[in-house]
């Protein structure tokens, strides 16, 4: 996972959590694949997360299978930094940016918690799985609403999060597929 760390505000060490919940921090590697009637795409996906201290801050790399980055997205103090190709654009809004940059429809502000397994207070659960874990909901958005699965889980970092994901919407369609999910904690320092 030391290929897609970033230098937070803050020194961070791996933890074992019993709930992704617990986890303000975390890092991601996998795959991401789009569709929709325009687009079609497979990318390695690294993202960091981090809202200890109630600071968000987000590093989300997209990269191609020999490893040239193809978007980098960085969110950090309420501003939002698209680089692609060689250029680079600005918003408060990273779900906005995405859009207005890329034309893309990509549920990003939301993301955070479905890759922990987790839904907002909007989202409206549709099935369960027989462990209690969330298996379907749907979500509401501008427009039209987001169909998401949760087709698989696993246990990472002493949690049970999502394994594979897939997001639908009109003709948008996202899956997700979380290799590694590490929860991390900030290091204290006793003096």
């Amino acid at each position: 996972m030391a290929a897609c760390s970033v230098k937070p505000p803050h020194k961070l060490t791996d933890i074992d959590v019993s709930q992704a919940s617990e986890a303000n921090a975390w890092e991601i590697q996998g795959k991401l694949a789009f569709r929709s009637n325009t687009d079609k795409f497979s990318t390695n996906l690294f993202w960091f997360h981090d809202n200890t201290f109630n600071q968000p801050h987000d590093d989300l790399k997209l990269t191609t299978v020999i490893g040239t980055t193809v978007l980098s997205l960085t969110s950090q103090y309420g501003l939002t930094s698209i680089d692609v190709q060689g250029k680079t654009y600005t918003d408060r809004d990273p779900q906005q940016l995405i859009s207005r940059v890329s034309g893309m429809q990509i549920p990003l502000n939301k993301l955070p918690l479905w890759i922990t397994g987790q839904v907002t207070p909007d989202d409206e659960v549709l099935e369960y799985n027989s462990d209690g874990t969330i298996k379907a909901f749907t979500s509401k958005d501008i427009g039209e609403d987001w169909q998401v699965k949760f087709i698989s889980y696993q246990q990472r970092s002493g949690a049970s999060v999502p394994r594979l994901l897939q997001i639908d919407r009109a003709d948008v369609q996202i899956k997700i597929q979380i290799n590694q999910w590490q929860a991390l904690t900030p290091i204290t320092d006793n003096l």
